[in-house]
């Protein structure tokens, strides 16, 4: 067996391996499974391709050290199925072995060998008895394993041991602490106890205290009593002295009415004489009469007055005069704030939104560079608009967030301005208008500004 069979030997290979088969396969132990897979890996690629089976010729072609671990299943079962292939195999096998595997192939076991390899070299050679060496490997297979088993049960008792020596030290520690934190306990029992009775002395020295003050108490309630009816005899005669003061003050009052009645008659000749005068004047200068007071002509400019429509009307065509406008933005320190859109839409209503707001935003730029006023153009920033070209010098251009419209955050620009700054606010919106008007500015209708930017 040591030396590889000739093609003239096949006949008796042949007849060897129809003899094997009515023999049922033996159950490997799975150490000799792996190196009969190992050993035949190794040696199948030394097989002459018309030799080699041809499920083997796939799992030749892998990489020595991927063979046995991906082609292992395949080769297990055609050593398993094919007598002629495992007996080819065996002979390279064996001769790789050298001494080992001729002493194999002689039925005998070196004692100093591999029970593993002994077992996987007798599967694969067959030499007589080769059953009881596999059985043999197997119960050395078995008895290591029970040694191993054995040794890692002796090391989980060891470390077992270890584990309750540890927690024997540590419940030492924790009963000497535990020990200490008694004493300690114990000597704050006792501290807590005298600071008790100290207490208790303090309590008592406590209610002594509050029994005399308690007594002194009912003493300056009787001298208290006594100084009130002190008190309120000290009342009724003040009473007496006041009835006499008053009458003397009645007395008093009827001598100054009629010193008063001399004094009224003199100041109404005088009066009288003024009067006249001042008609005669009024005459001579033909001054008409007027139907509005001074508080008449600024509540018309700068404030509102419920129940007057008249002046109402007169208050709404105001705020479209550029005029008035020109004046608000003269104040110094102004600062004008516009409701974009309505007044473009106003304005320039047939044009795209990109030009109404260039030319709303180039027009209000003249504004500021003529009157040096703050300038802010407020738009809805439901839409994004992209490449808004440079706002001019003087000119804040906003846009409204998400979820907020123009006319919230004007009125919040408003609300941002000190006291007593002036304010103008340009839209025709009239919720815009009363919002801004009740927090101090001045609204203007949009024609207002259109038609100063008509002049420009």
């Amino acid at each position: 067996m040591s030396e590889l069979p000739t093609s003239g030997d096949r006949p008796e290979e042949e007849a060897a391996v129809q003899d094997a088969e009515f023999a049922p396969e033996p159950v490997l132990p799975e150490p000799v499974r792996q190196r009969v897979t190992v050993l035949a890996a190794a040696a199948l690629p030394s097989l002459p391709a018309d030799e080699m089976p041809v499920q083997m010729r796939r799992v030749a072609r892998f990489a020595p050290n991927r063979r046995a671990r991906l082609g292992g299943r395949e080769i297990a079962a055609q050593l398993a199925a094919d007598p002629l292939f495992r007996q080819r195999i065996s002979g390279r096998v064996v001769t790789d072995a050298g001494d080992l595997g001729s002493a194999i192939v002689a039925g005998v076991a070196p004692g100093a060998a591999d029970p593993v390899e002994v077992a996987a070299l007798a599967y694969l050679a067959r030499p007589d008895g080769w059953r009881d060496l596999i059985e043999e490997a197997g119960h050395a297979v078995q008895a290591e394993a029970d040694s191993a088993a054995v040794a890692n049960q002796l090391r989980d008792a060891e470390q077992r041991a270890a584990r309750a020596e540890h927690d024997r030290a540590v419940a030492k520690v924790e009963a000497d602490k535990l020990r200490d934190e008694l004493a300690r306990v114990r000597e704050e029992l006792g501290q807590v106890r005298e600071e008790a009775r100290a207490n208790g002395k303090a309590l008592r020295e406590a209610q002594a205290a509050q029994k005399r003050a308690s007594d002194l108490l009912a003493t300056e309630k009787g001298r208290a009593a006594r100084i009130a009816a002190d008190h309120d005899a000290e009342v009724r005669r003040l009473k007496t002295r006041l009835a006499e003061a008053e009458a003397l003050a009645a007395t008093g009052k009827a001598a100054a009415k009629e010193a008063r009645a001399a004094d009224d008659a003199r100041l109404w000749l005088l009066i009288e004489t003024i009067g006249q005068a001042a008609s005669g004047l009024r005459r001579e200068l033909a001054l008409n009469p007027s139907d509005k007071m001074p508080a008449d002509f600024v509540a018309d400019a700068v404030a509102d007055r419920p129940g007057s429509p008249e002046r109402s009307r007169a208050r709404a065509q105001d705020t479209d005069d550029p005029g008035r406008l020109d004046q608000l933005l003269a104040l110094p320190r102004a600062h004008l704030i516009v409701d974009g859109y309505n007044v473009t839409k106003r304005g320039f209503a047939e044009m795209s939104l990109e030009q109404q707001r260039k030319r709303l935003i180039t027009g209000l730029g003249g504004i500021a560079a003529q009157t040096g006023d703050e300038v802010t153009v407020v738009f809805d920033g439901a839409e994004r608009v992209h490449g808004l070209p440079p706002a001019p010098r003087g000119v804040r251009v906003l846009f409204s967030r998400k979820g907020d419209t123009a006319d919230e955050l004007i009125r919040q620009l408003v609300r941002g301005e000190p006291a007593g700054r002036p304010i103008v606010v340009i839209s025709s919106d009239r919720e815009v208008a009363d919002g801004v008007r009740r927090h101090g500015a001045y609204p203007m209708g949009a024609d207002s500004l259109l038609r100063r930017l008509s002049r420009s």
